[in-house]
């Protein structure tokens, strides 16, 4: 049984993977009410809940776990030689809807566990996005040591230091480059025992199966110089890849096995190649590269208070440090909190945060005649017999959103200032739209939030990412300009619409 500090608040998550000991936390558990309202929504694409006769996982959802997966792969340290690009595969996808929908905690089903790998997760509590889960997956190589070639004659030992390190070994597995996942809500799940009342649950299947005994996850070595034949050379992101001009899911053929063989001895290692970045035929062209880094979120010590942080300023999204637990500084209030708190304190004090630290939004409520005292979370606020400014908490909520989605379609500009969600663009959005951009640093609500977003050098075409949006109100001038591969449009005195600024999610 493993105890961590990633959800010490707020909900419950487990985890548990193929040919391992399971891993289980459970924290102060609150917020049971607030259990993925957005995903329980039918007319929601976010965690949209689907039918079995449809998509057993929304496109958005997809797109989020397997830009993770291979991001992730293609960082593993030490570098690996032979990591592949992974591929969505719908036939494992509809294999792991099919035992999402058993709700029963545990692997299966059995006639085809000898035949793929598989992640399982689950939580109830705090809205999370699937990527929650592959990121914990990951998270246990902190107790992982790579298992070095010198090691390993005849067998490459398991080094792993904490009770489990096999979700992470899955993930990383060089040869699993075929994936497909479901998400499924679970009614009265049980748990090891334990009654979960509404439960998101994650199954994900790859294929071939990972996690064999007495090998390493990955060759080491330069990325790329020992990929198998059948890419042809090509690399991208560190990962062995083949652009082949298709979509990179995964059709199954005729007959397929999933057998890993052994792989025979090499009698002289493939020489390193130099490796050059994946660049569409177009990217060679001037670009007129420009790249921000700045940021809305604004990062704060545990101890800031609101008051001292932000004075007369439009400030509402803040990044939280790590063990602010034992030191958050001074709480006032419940629920509604003095503008003399810390901003860290009242996240933990609500539940928005726990100790690993995160982001959340910041609301002014304008004056309350009192603040009461409680003890939630690990923290102990104040009470205050005093009129006074006050402000809430409030987690950040993430939307995955198309490359034509305009500011204008969900999150206008309006007074008094609402949070936006984070959002989420797919890659290749300079070429795979022809949305509008109109205006440089402010763009006119109009315009496609990720081709701007591309524009302004906050993402980056072939990777797409996290971002924030400001929406503000509109500009009497929006400037054209070329940058990035994207050459937005000049606008005078329009007639109607607001305006938004993009920033960096780092």
């Amino acid at each position: 049984m493993k105890h961590t500090h990633q959800d010490l608040f707020g909900g419950t998550v487990l985890l548990v993977a193929i040919q391992t000991v399971v891993s289980m936390v459970i924290p102060n558990a609150t917020h049971l009410e607030a259990m993925l309202e957005k995903y329980m929504d039918k007319d929601e694409e976010w965690w949209a809940s689907k039918s079995r006769g449809k998509r057993a996982i929304s496109q958005s959802d997809m797109q989020l776990i397997l830009d993770l997966h291979n991001k992730l792969r293609g960082q593993v340290y030490p570098p690996a030689s032979n990591m592949e690009y992974m591929v969505w595969d719908t036939e494992l996808e509809r294999s792991a809807e099919n035992w999402a929908h058993t709700c029963l905690w545990e692997h299966g089903p059995a006639h085809l566990l000898t035949q793929i790998g598989q992640n399982l997760g689950a939580h109830w509590g705090r809205d999370r996005p699937p990527t929650f889960h592959v990121q914990a997956w990951y998270d246990e190589v902190r107790d992982f040591s790579y298992p070095y070639p010198q090691e390993c004659n005849p067998h490459c030992p398991y080094r792993c230091s904490g009770p489990v390190c096999t979700h992470y070994t899955q993930l990383v597995w060089a040869t699993s480059n075929r994936i497909g996942c479901a998400i499924n809500v679970c009614y009265n799940m049980n748990v090891w025992g334990m009654i979960w009342a509404k439960a998101v649950y994650l199954v994900c299947n790859y294929s071939p199966p990972g996690n064999w005994w007495g090998h390493a996850p990955y060759k080491h070595g330069t990325p790329c110089s020992a990929c198998p034949a059948s890419y042809g050379g090509g690399c991208r992101d560190n990962l062995c890849y083949k652009d082949d001009g298709y979509d990179r899911r995964y059709m199954p053929e005729t007959e397929e096995t999933n057998y890993v063989e052994p792989e025979a001895p090499r009698s002289q290692e493939p020489q390193p190649r130099a490796q050059s970045p994946t660049l569409s035929p177009s990217d060679t062209v001037d670009r007129n590269e420009v790249v921000s880094t700045l940021q809305m979120s604004q990062q704060v010590e545990c101890d800031t208070k609101l008051r001292d942080q932000c004075k007369g300023t439009t400030c509402n999204r803040y990044e939280c440090p790590p063990g602010c637990l034992n030191r958050y500084g001074k709480v006032i209030g419940t629920g509604h909190f003095d503008m003399q708190s810390s901003i860290c304190g009242a996240a933990l004090h609500a539940g928005i945060i726990d100790n690993d630290g995160g982001w959340l939004d910041i609301t002014r409520v304008g004056r309350k005649q009192r603040f009461t005292k409680s003890y939630k979370n690990g923290v102990q606020s104040l009470g205050k017999n005093q009129s006074a400014n006050a402000f809430t908490v409030s987690n950040v909520p993430v939307k995955a959103i198309t490359c034509e989605t305009t500011v204008a379609q969900f999150c206008p500009f309006k007074k008094p200032v609402r949070h936006c969600p984070r959002l989420f663009c797919p890659r290749n959005c300079l070429y795979d739209s022809y949305a509008r951009v109109i205006g440089t640093r402010y763009y006119a609500d109009k315009s496609s939030v990720c081709r701007a977003a591309i524009h302004a050098g906050v993402i980056q075409n072939h990777s797409g990412g996290y971002l924030d949006v400001m929406p503000v109100d509109k500009r009497r001038h929006y400037r054209g300009s070329h940058q990035n591969g994207i050459t937005s449009e000049s606008l005078q005195n329009p007639t109607g619409g607001k305006a938004f600024r993009v920033f960096a999610v780092i």
